[in-house]
């Protein structure tokens, strides 16, 4: 170094200069192994390319296909226009008195309004949530699952489902050494889990979904998992995700009950993240709750299993990501436990309230007798036959592709091939330092413009490579990239043969 240079580093305006106080050295070390696929490096490079591409840079393509995040409005999906029409009236209570609005719409947005501090959405709720949309949650629950009864009071409302998912992991992780909190989840998983785990500074306790099997999950398996952490820290929750995020499997009523005793047995906490319980695509599969199969096996189970559900707005039909709503119910928490739970949601506050009253118009639609109920349900089918068919166009098309094998996608809105990667593609990528199948999907966007998430980001049996995709591009745009998916793989696979 200079000596110029040096004197300018030691002072700056004759004040000494001690460098910064906070370093990627010296910063909290678990935020800097938290790792988020879904918004990666692939993705980091799909957002250059598109800058690069509006300053005029050639390539091959003329537009990036981003098939890396379930966000269905960015992709094309109409708003729902019952929903967009209530939350206008609530964000501007001067549309009340137009009559360009239907009457049911404005009956809702008058008593959402109603229930917010001097009428309006622009002030803070109850941290809890506000009190008239808990109980049309608690409604929707009980008719969704037959009559079982749930209790407003064991209803949180949250930003989005992935804040309340957080928020119970908080309450459960605690202990060091081999007394550190286990969490079970799956593999692949959504990575929200393992970042919020590694975050909290708990320990992922994997259990491989059955890929040869439709992504089905074995309690066997399940058994392994817990029996082999149990050496080295102490499991004491179990994560599923049903529908599968990112395998798209939907469990079977045998799965959920064997599930169920498995936890009360072992003794665990049980997540059931469901948000997307509208997405169910395949014949003979069917959507059922964990809350509704626990009590439908009866008190031994119902009044013991402690269990928190989660649902969202940003799924389903609806794909209204950016509002973040969503809700929990938790079952059979300790009442001492449950008033920390109130205690930490309030140090934020509350939920946005937008997402509120978008969480209170999917859980209370129009009703058959109501004007806005004919749109709404042409609209709720459409979109949901959409998905439908492009779930089967997805897994029709990739498996005709040698060297890429693709389970049905029955539910939700992601399909996770597998891929069969050349020996020398593997090395090529090693020695740039790549995990193969990051190396494919990076190569894949240079090549084609198609952004997809590598199968690592979610976890997969070594060995093995994926990736996901969505299926929400529209129709004709998600052919495109399919048989754009497939030149490439062909051509990958000779190139590195």
């Amino acid at each position: 170094m200079s000596s110029t240079r040096g004197a300018r580093e030691q002072a700056a305006n004759g004040v000494p200069c001690r460098g910064k106080v906070l370093t990627v050295d010296n910063m909290n070390p678990r935020v800097k192994k938290v790792e988020y696929a879904v918004r990666g490096p692939v993705v980091q490079r799909a957002v250059q390319i598109e800058k690069e591409l509006r300053e005029g840079v050639k390539k091959p393509f003329t537009e990036v296909i981003k098939a890396n995040i379930g966000d269905a409005h960015a992709m094309g999906q109409k708003p729902i226009t019952f929903f967009r029409q209530v939350l206008a009236m609530c964000s501007y209570p001067e549309l009340l008195k137009d009559n360009m609005f239907p009457e049911d719409a404005k009956q809702r947005a008058r008593r959402i309004l109603e229930a917010c501090g001097g009428h309006s959405i622009g002030a803070y709720s109850a941290s809890q949530g506000i009190e008239c949309i808990r109980q049309d949650v608690a409604r929707y629950i009980e008719k969704r699952d037959g009559g079982i009864a749930s209790n407003p009071d064991n209803i949180y409302l949250s930003t989005g489902a992935s804040d309340a998912i957080v928020t119970i992991l908080k309450l459960l992780v605690r202990g060091e050494g081999c007394d550190r909190t286990g969490v079970m989840i799956s593999i692949p998983q959504y990575p929200l889990y393992s970042a919020a785990i590694t975050d909290l500074g708990a320990v992922q306790v994997h259990y491989y979904l059955d890929e040869a099997n439709c992504w089905s999950l074995d309690v066997a398996e399940l058994r392994r998992a817990l029996n082999a952490a149990r050496q080295h820290c102490n499991p004491r929750v179990l994560c599923i995700i049903n529908p599968g995020n990112p395998t798209g499997q939907v469990q079977s009523r045998q799965c959920i009950e064997d599930v169920i005793r498995f936890v009360k047995e072992e003794h665990l906490f049980l997540m059931a993240d469901e948000v997307y319980q509208d997405n169910v695509y395949a014949e003979g599969c069917k959507f059922q709750s964990f809350k509704k199969v626990l009590f439908e096996m009866g008190p031994e189970y119902s009044s013991t299993v402690e269990m928190a559900s989660f649902h969202s707005t940003s799924k389903c039909y609806m794909g209204e990501c950016g509002f973040r709503g969503g809700y929990m119910e938790v079952i059979n928490m300790d009442p001492e436990v449950k008033a920390q739970l109130t205690k930490l949601v309030s140090v934020r506050l509350c939920p946005p309230v937008s997402g509120q009253a978008l969480m209170d118009l999917v859980v209370n639609p129009p009703q058959p007798d109501e004007p806005s109920y004919t749109t709404f349900m042409k609209e709720r089918t459409a979109v949901l036959a959409e998905l439908a068919e492009k779930a089967r166009l997805t897994e029709q098309i990739l498996n005709t592709v040698p060297g890429i094998t693709c389970n049905p996608v029955q539910g939700a809105m992601y399909s996770f091939p597998r891929i069969t990667l050349p020996q020398k593609a593997i090395d090529k990528a090693k020695e740039a330092g790549h995990i193969p199948d990051m190396f494919y999907c990076m190569k894949l966007l240079e090549e084609e413009g198609i952004c997809l998430v590598p199968g690592s980001g979610f976890g997969q049996r070594e060995g093995t490579f994926h990736f996901r995709m969505t299926i929400l591009p529209p129709t004709e745009k998600l052919k495109v990239l399919l048989q754009r998916l497939r030149d490439f793989h062909q051509r990958f696979t000779q190139e590195f043969s």
